[in-house]
């Protein structure tokens, strides 16, 4: 990866994602189910980058 990238994932990404976790994890009834379904969406939003970028 290179350094815009880096910076993208630190300010924006890895934020968002433990906000996410932190907000889902305060919904006792579904919690899980919403912490499986983000765990999910961020390995495809992965999986996409690494697939339209050919892993640069």
């Amino acid at each position: 990866m290179n350094v815009p990238s880096l910076i993208f994932w630190a300010i924006f990404v890895l934020p968002l994602v433990v906000f996410l976790i932190w907000l889902m994890r305060q919904d006792k009834r579904n919690g899980r189910a919403g912490l499986i379904i983000l765990a999910i969406i961020v390995i495809g939003g992965i999986v996409y980058m690494y697939l339209k970028t050919g892993g640069q």
